[in-house]
């Protein structure tokens, strides 16, 4: 265990110094911002802190001072010493990637109560002065010698491939959205805040006075925005698809009604959505601790898929990771083994699907399986059980085995590992946007990004995506 000693008070000499140096980082700054409760815009947006004269997103120099409150409780005095006060100019903010140095010099001691006194100054790497003033603390006399405390890892759940797909979308126009009766707050919201990121052109369908009571409630204007009424949430979801079939909608989005209701208008035969493809559904993955974007499919849709329904399955998540920008998905067919096993369904139409892509019935990927979760995502477990696979380990996109299995499996990273999840539907005429109660805006938010992409992918000539 390493340990951390102080200086004795008449050990130390005047004119003796320490420093420390340390590269500011994003990471830093929010959590500076989380602990201070210091909320000011420009510690957090770039465009405010440029608009406020700085460089960009930047932090006080006052995160300086916490450098030196190391220096003092860690070297100079060391552990033991006890902070009385102290006198500092800030002269300059400090932005991510900045070096910055901090150096405390002894200047006086006053052997009346131990204290001394020290220069103290933070300079960055471009010799640029960040703050520079003294502090008086008072030593101890004897030794004080501790073991270094092991420290809990701390993350931010930060969701950057979703602010990287919203920061996509800039370039697109928003595409027309027949939203499914948007009459609550969590419901509304969505393709609102959609809207606001020029996503969504929402047409909300649904009770009026009800719609318009979830929009005061927020206190959000609706003026300008298309509202066709229907009674019930039946006729909403019938209203929605039709709306799509008359040209009047690119996306259809689900709001405060079941899932079964939206569905069963969009499947029917007659005057439904559907193609010749099996209708699936994907959750796109932000997981923080993961370096890559990730989908999974099928957890809402297919309660039992057939082998045959998981060729259609696997074929949808293949194009929508394309065209979201995996040149060449890595698919793990997910089983509880990686190994085939004729008691084990799931393992032998894992098996079935692997050879259906080497004979290019399913295109556009490399596939692997069966292959259990650990293997699929993790190199070190691959390696381990001496699985050679250029999937393993690396996989963006995971097939289950059921329903039941990717439903555990999404909501245990949305729970477990702080992951946010986008939901499309694909198979249909257009995607369909299916929203739960519990996402949050932001999943709203990349969920309808997701479903914009699709329609002006498929306006520039990709394969028809799920179709």
């Amino acid at each position: 265990m390493p340990m951390i000693e102080n200086r004795p008070f008449d050990q130390i000499a005047l004119g003796e110094y320490v420093s420390y140096s340390r590269v500011l980082t994003l990471a830093d700054i929010e959590l500076f911002t989380i602990l201070s409760g210091d909320v000011n815009p420009w510690h957090l947006d770039a465009k405010i802190a440029r608009e406020c004269g700085f460089e960009g997103i930047a932090v006080h120099s006052l995160w300086g001072s916490a450098l030196l409150s190391t220096l003092i409780g860690t070297k100079l005095p060391g552990p033991g010493s006890r902070y009385i006060s102290q006198d500092l100019q800030f002269h300059h903010p400090v932005y991510p990637g900045d070096l910055v140095e901090a150096k405390i010099t002894v200047r006086g001691k006053n052997p009346a109560d131990h204290t001394v006194i020290l220069d103290c100054l933070c300079v960055s790497g471009a010799g640029q002065t960040i703050l520079a003033g003294t502090a008086v603390v008072q030593a101890q006399v004897g030794r004080v010698a501790l073991e270094v405390p092991a420290l809990p890892e701390v993350s931010i759940h930060r969701h950057r491939r979703f602010d990287a797909l919203i920061e996509r979308t800039r370039t697109l126009d928003p595409v027309r959205c027949a939203v499914a009766w948007p009459c609550s707050s969590d419901a509304l919201m969505g393709p609102l805040a959609a809207a606001k990121e020029g996503i969504l052109a929402p047409i909300l369908v649904g009770a009026e006075a009800k719609i318009r009571a979830a929009a005061e409630a927020e206190g959000v204007d609706l003026s300008g925005m298309e509202i066709v009424h229907e009674a019930n949430t039946v006729l909403a979801a019938r209203r929605c698809i039709a709306l799509v079939r008359e040209g009047r909608a690119q996306v259809v989005m689900k709001g405060d009604l079941h899932t079964d209701e939206l569905m069963s208008a969009a499947l029917s035969r007659d005057e439904g959505l559907r193609t010749a493809r099996r209708i699936s559904h994907v959750f796109a993955m932000d997981v923080p601790a993961y370096d890559r974007a990730l989908f999974i499919t099928d957890a809402a849709i297919n309660i039992a898929p057939t082998l045959a329904d998981k060729v259609d399955i696997t074929q949808n998540v293949i194009d929508l990771a394309r065209a979201l920008g995996s040149e060449t998905p890595l698919v793990a067919i997910l089983s509880a083994v990686e190994t085939v096993n004729e008691k084990m369904p799931s393992t032998i139409e894992a098996a079935a699907l692997c050879k259906m892509a080497d004979r290019g019935q399913i295109t556009g990927a490399i596939l692997d399986g069966p292959l259990a979760f650990d293997n699929a995502i993790s190199e070190q477990a691959a390696k381990i059980k001496k699985i050679i696979s250029p999937v393993a380990g690396k996989a963006n996109v995971l097939i289950v085995p059921d329903l039941e299995a990717g439903n555990m499996l999404v909501k245990q990273l949305s729970y477990f590992a702080g992951a946010e999840g986008g939901g499309i539907v694909l198979g249909t005429k257009v995607p369909i946007i299916l929203t739960s109660r519990a996402d949050s805006v932001k999943a709203r938010v990349a969920s309808a990004g997701i479903a914009q992409i699709l329609v002006w992918a498929r306006q520039a000539g990709m394969p028809q995506i799920g179709q």
